[in-house]
């Protein structure tokens, strides 16, 4: 295997490990984004499509949860104008 693919699946490891240290859960999500895309980016270097399609999976689920989340702040932070009368 060539060494930077080896770097590659050491940093994604380093990735993932560091997310379970985020205080905060947007950066949680954000570091197992960023930790899936560089696992997805190993499996297509070793041709492994288990790791890809786990990943692309993890990477789907912490996209959507960050989605979800950012819309219910920003509904929240809006003023509703039926509360204004």
């Amino acid at each position: 295997m060539h060494l930077g693919v080896e770097y590659l699946g050491w940093a994604a490891t380093a990735v993932f490990v560091g997310s379970y240290f985020c205080p905060r859960p947007s950066l949680l999500r954000g570091a197992q984004m960023l930790g899936a895309l560089l696992w997805v980016g190993y499996g297509i270097q070793v041709h492994s499509s288990p790791v890809i399609v786990a990943n692309v999976l993890v990477f789907s689920a912490a996209a959507w949860t960050a989605w979800a989340a950012f819309r219910k702040t920003n509904r929240l932070c809006k003023a509703d104008p039926a509360s204004a009368m």
